[in-house]
């Protein structure tokens, strides 16, 4: 190879891998955004060290409560959202691995094998014949200007962006939870309260009913108790309902 040829084939090769290093469009950057070293409101001594956040802290750490505990678990075993999360996650790995793959040359390889046998023909002996057949081939496409490259930026940002949303999902249903088990825990006190009090009110409808048979009070302080009773028990059935 002479030297010009030389030359210009350098120069084709050094174009063609420039070409395939570039990228269509700008790279992206996370834009910077400026948060506070501190909530407001809290003001950290320089000698004692701070207190670890409650967003930090597990679920089982948090809420000292085997019951809460069970429930929780059994709700981020069972939850369809969950569940839904996680098989997007899955899909997602699934998805960049098969985008990824698109930037690797593709190589496809098959085999066959036939074997004959011809048969006695005008005084010849006969034969057999075995074939062996192997194809292999393989094919890249360049990736001149990034599509494989974009491609496999975008499926593994939509893979960090499930498994953000499935962290989501937990932080919400924790929540959920928790909630509505201590509003239940509330609603089970009010309620021993309500049928206390339906009971104190009770004796003392009876200690006024025996007054006004008595003499001692009048009518219209039996049917104040009377009332009170009856709100009682409306009472109770509020809670129960909410229960």
């Amino acid at each position: 190879m002479t030297a010009p040829r030389a030359t210009a084939f350098a120069t084709i090769a050094s174009v063609l891998f420039t070409a395939s290093a570039c990228t269509v469009g700008l790279n992206y950057k996370r834009p910077v955004v400026d948060l506070p070293e501190h909530y407001r409101g809290v003001i950290e001594s320089a000698t004692e060290p701070a207190e670890p956040s409650l967003a930090d802290q597990k679920s089982w750490e948090l809420f000292q409560d085997q019951q809460l505990q069970a429930l929780i678990e059994t709700a981020l075993e069972r939850n369809y959202d969950l569940l839904i999360a996680a098989a997007r996650i899955l899909q997602a790995r699934a998805q960049l691995g098969i985008v990824r793959a698109d930037q690797f040359p593709t190589v496809t390889a098959g085999a066959s094998a036939t074997r004959q046998r011809v048969g006695q023909l005008l005084g010849f002996s006969g034969t057999q014949f075995s074939t062996l057949q192997i194809d292999v081939s393989t094919a890249w496409e360049i990736d001149f200007w990034g599509k494989f490259r974009r491609a496999t930026e975008a499926a593994r940002a939509s893979l960090v962006a499930s498994e953000w949303g499935r962290r989501a999902i937990v932080t919400s249903l924790i929540s959920q939870v928790a909630d509505a088990y201590f509003d239940l825990r509330e609603l089970d006190l009010e309620l021993d309260i309500a049928r206390r009090t339906l009971s104190t009110r009770e004796e003392s409808l009876q200690l006024t009913q025996t007054r006004e048979r008595g003499g001692a009070t009048s009518l219209v302080d039996v049917r104040q108790a009377e009332q009170l009773v009856f709100t009682a028990k409306a009472t109770i059935a509020d809670l129960e309902r909410a229960i």
